[in-house]
């Protein structure tokens, strides 16, 4: 590989940290270029499924996040009196799409990214601008404080309100709100057992995760204006809208502090761009596609994006080929998925309801099949097929 090959990676979250990875195993000089005093990722935990997992069997570290799986046995979808919709099997979802499904905090994830690239690769405090996305004869020129890069390629890593993605299409409406905001939490749990479960309500939902740690992921979303705030705490808020819910939710709400609370409104791009690339420059993870959480795709998508991304890293084209169509078609189906689990009348809920239970007897295995298309992907190539330096 010529040593001239060189990528911007701006943004250092999970899909910034994953494509840089990625890139370096091919041989690229790679530097990060992340705004924020350091690299502690914004939320509590991330979810894996296979098709992210395999991503990660291409820099190394698959396995390694494969033994961070804590579920167990059975978990499934449950209303707010406990009642079970549906229950699911871990090894069965594990045999059907080739492996575990991983829920590990963020934080974890990060920091064995970050451990893939070379010293210093990784510049904090860096607030970094697209001055050119460069072209067939030039290369791409990126702005941070006094100083400015040049690079063979820039990868636009940089979130949902992503500022390369408007350099690079000015008309492209953004993202737009989702209709419900989300509160999560990461806490120990001492003592209390129970089956990973998510459980739907009226336009409200909760989920309970178990960590390979001993702590406990929770996460709670309801419909609800832009912007919102509770008016003392978050805390206080997810008792006022949970606490008569069924157990363990008292006991994760009693044991955590308001400080543990984080609140985000979801956002998302109803509009896909015209491409995820231009001139030198590519866009990647959120700042491509940011969807609804309720396929829990989101960080798995940014994964896969950074290792298709190495592989066309010459050819953008046809990244934005292999990645524009899948992506959108996923964020679409979370949406669809959104207007389902977030649905709020008590005439669309008894149906809903009414049809989970009775799929969920009568053919258990049509509950996992929809995720065929998305747990079943697998890379264009494998570990072996990297070079490190």
């Amino acid at each position: 590989m010529p040593q001239s090959d060189r990528a911007i990676v701006i943004g250092g979250g999970i899909g910034g940290l994953a494509a840089a990875a990625a890139l370096h195993r091919k041989g690229w000089g790679v530097t990060v270029l992340e705004r924020a005093p350091s690299l502690e990722p914004v939320g509590a935990a991330i979810s894996l499924a296979p098709n992210a997992l395999r991503a990660l069997d291409v820099l190394g570290i698959g396995d390694e996040i494969r033994q961070l799986a804590a579920w167990q046995g059975d978990g499934g979808l449950r209303t707010p009196g406990g009642r079970w919709l549906s229950r699911t099997s871990a090894e069965a979802a594990a045999a059907r799409f080739g492996g575990p499904l991983v829920l590990l905090p963020r934080a974890t994830l990060v920091d064995r990214l970050a451990a893939l690239l070379p010293p210093g690769a990784v510049r904090t405090a860096a607030d970094a601008s697209l001055a050119d996305p460069g072209g067939s004869r030039r290369p791409a020129r990126v702005r941070t404080g006094d100083e400015e890069l040049r690079a063979d390629l820039v990868v636009g890593a940089d979130g949902i309100n992503s500022r390369v993605r408007t350099a690079l299409f000015p008309r492209h409406p953004g993202a737009v709100y989702a209709g419900f905001t989300t509160w999560r939490m990461l806490i120990p749990l001492p003592g209390v057992r129970f089956a990973s479960h998510e459980t739907w309500g009226r336009g409200r939902l909760w989920g309970t995760h178990p960590l390979k740690d001993g702590r406990v992921y929770a996460y709670a979303a309801a419909v609800t204006p832009a912007g919102g705030r509770a008016r003392d705490d978050e805390k206080a808020e997810l008792l006022r809208r949970f606490g008569d819910w069924h157990d363990p939710i008292p006991a994760v709400l009693a044991a955590a502090r308001p400080e543990d609370v984080l609140r985000h409104d979801v956002h998302h791009i109803a509009t896909p761009p015209p491409a995820y690339h231009a001139g030198r420059t590519a866009l990647l993870g959120d700042a491509a596609h940011a969807m609804p959480p309720t396929l829990g795709q989101g960080g798995n998508q940014a994964v896969e994006d950074a290792v298709v991304l190495a592989h066309h890293a010459h050819d953008l084209a046809a990244y934005t080929a292999a990645r524009l169509p899948r992506t959108s078609a996923i964020a679409r189906r979370a949406v669809r998925a959104a207007r389902v689990n977030m649905a709020a009348g008590p005439a669309a809920v008894a149906v809903r309801d009414t049809a989970i239970a009775v799929l969920s007897k009568a053919a258990p295995a049509l509950l996992l099949r929809g995720f065929d298309g998305i747990a079943g992907w697998r890379p264009p190539y494998a570990a072996q097929d990297t070079v490190e330096r």
